[in-house]
């Protein structure tokens, strides 16, 4: 509804397959079944995945929006517009995991009274969160350039209604 876009929607999905490979992986790795407290993890891995590819498409829009202002647009023009956007982005993203990692690594190196309880919720989130970043940083500006590029090509393309309703 945000954006108005089955397409974009979609797009906004996808950041949770990758969350979920990262965090499946690393679950694998570390030996650990599936529980409650697994699934609380990958719920949490889920909402941080989405909020930050929304965030980024947000910051896309914003981008292309001002490129559309400045008059007639091309398809070098959304290209460039995609790299501004996700360059505004790319500190606060890489903020974001460096924050998540550091606080839930040593829960995963612990051994005490616990433990046992936060290690499986922790897991799923730092797998995930590597995968996701690749995700948002790369896959979505590049899926983002070509729905818009699609848009120009079909005469559509217009200022975003996203980008203001933040």
């Amino acid at each position: 509804m945000l954006f108005h876009s089955a397409t974009e929607a979609t797009v906004l999905i996808i950041p949770t397959v990758y969350a979920m490979t990262g965090g499946l992986l690393l679950q694998y790795w570390m030996g650990f079944n599936f529980s409650v407290a697994a699934w609380i993890g990958y719920i949490a891995l889920f909402g941080i995945a989405v909020e930050t590819g929304v965030v980024m498409v947000i910051y896309l829009h914003e981008a292309l929006d001002r490129r559309l202002g400045e008059g007639a647009i091309d398809e070098a023009g959304i290209e460039q517009a995609a790299i501004e956007g996700a360059v505004q982005r790319l500190r606060a993203k890489l903020m974001t995991v460096a924050v998540v990692m550091l606080s839930l690594a040593p829960i995963l190196w612990e051994s005490g009274i616990g433990s046992d309880v936060m290690k499986p919720i922790a897991a799923p989130i730092v797998g995930g969160m590597i995968t996701s970043t690749i995700h948002v940083l790369i896959l979505v500006p590049v899926f983002f350039v070509i729905m818009k590029e699609r848009a120009w090509r079909r005469g559509e393309l217009t200022p975003s209604t996203s980008a203001n309703a933040k």
